[in-house]
């Protein structure tokens, strides 16, 4: 029930929807105020042939551009109360003969979306992903080395590509037991495939230690106070000499600024948070404290503060 303006009441009352007949009608004085109104709301009726099926679903899935046709295939269901005969019928034969060719490739991109969903990727990176290992697939040279390496890879250089990049260690965690060496592996293998493909370098994006930062923060909890003060760190520390992974150089700004304020984190919770070692922490550290005054915002901290921070 809801609110509506009734013409013979002239006021709101309150009107009942009829969803049979699609009417709207006034409560008070019965007027039908709006006739065969389209419901759009998800109509979650159950079109399965089988009694105790209560799969909603009535339309195929989606079509995707990688696969022949668009993936579309026709299934021949088995039919309600037949044996395990039904393999062996005719039917069954035409079935397994037309099965679709693509279902390693299909499964392959199943593993893809799983993976992009676990790490929380959008699908531009998710489809880029599949895209890639498309490539790699038509090569067939794949073959005999580590698939979800393969995958995994291919989902490492999608994000690069995209400009969200990932760490290795945070792929490894979804990457089905592939290790970060076999990963590393896979990635120059696909490199190379691509660029004699492509007849030229594959752009995989730069590295930026703010590419990371927010998402550290994130894991760490801090407070946007906080998180501010690191990433103006971060930019600023760019136009310094320092040769460190801009991951590394992220953990370390976060242990700074974590030291300034009045919520101080661990160097184990920050090494835990960001898959940095506690000691590759500590020498980025130990070369960003000659800067620290160039770095750290003059509104988060203040030059004595600076000055009590431990030495590296």
């Amino acid at each position: 029930m809801g609110d509506a303006f009734c013409t013979d009441c002239k006021r709101s009352t309150e009107v009942v929807f009829d969803h049979s007949a699609g009417d709207t009608v006034c409560s008070e004085c019965g007027l039908v105020l709006e006739s065969h109104s389209i419901d759009e709301t998800s109509e979650w009726r159950t079109f399965a042939n089988e009694s105790n099926d209560n799969d909603p679903v009535r339309v195929g899935g989606p079509t995707n551009p990688l696969l022949t046709e668009g993936g579309l295939s026709t299934v021949i269901s088995k039919p309600n109360g037949t044996t395990a005969d039904f393999l062996s019928s005719s039917l069954g034969r035409w079935q397994n003969r037309g099965s679709n060719p693509e279902r390693s490739l299909i499964l392959a991109f199943m593993t893809i979306a799983t993976m992009a969903d676990r790490l929380g990727l959008v699908a531009t990176i998710k489809d880029r992903a599949c895209e890639i290992y498309k490539k790699v697939e038509e090569q067939k040279s794949s073959r005999g080395r580590n698939q979800d390496a393969i995958l995994a890879a291919c989902l490492y250089i999608a994000c690069r590509q995209e400009d969200k990049p990932r760490t290795v260690k945070e792929i490894c965690s979804i990457a089905n037991g592939a290790t970060k060496k076999e990963i590393g592996r896979a990635k120059e293998y696909i490199v190379k495939l691509l660029e004699v493909e492509m007849g030229q370098s594959v752009e995989m994006g730069t590295i930026h230690a703010g590419d990371f930062l927010r998402r550290f923060c994130s894991n760490l909890g801090m407070n946007n106070q906080a998180v501010k003060a690191a990433q103006e760190a971060v930019q600023k520390s760019d136009g310094i000499d320092i040769r460190r992974n801009p991951i590394s150089i992220a953990a370390a700004v976060i242990y700074i600024v974590t030291q300034l304020s009045d919520e101080k984190k661990p160097l184990r919770d920050i090494s835990l948070a960001t898959g940095v070692a506690e000691g590759t922490i500590r020498n980025a550290y130990k070369d960003l404290h000659p800067n620290i005054s160039k770095i750290i915002p003059a509104w988060y901290a203040k030059e004595e503060d600076l000055r009590n921070l431990c030495s590296p």
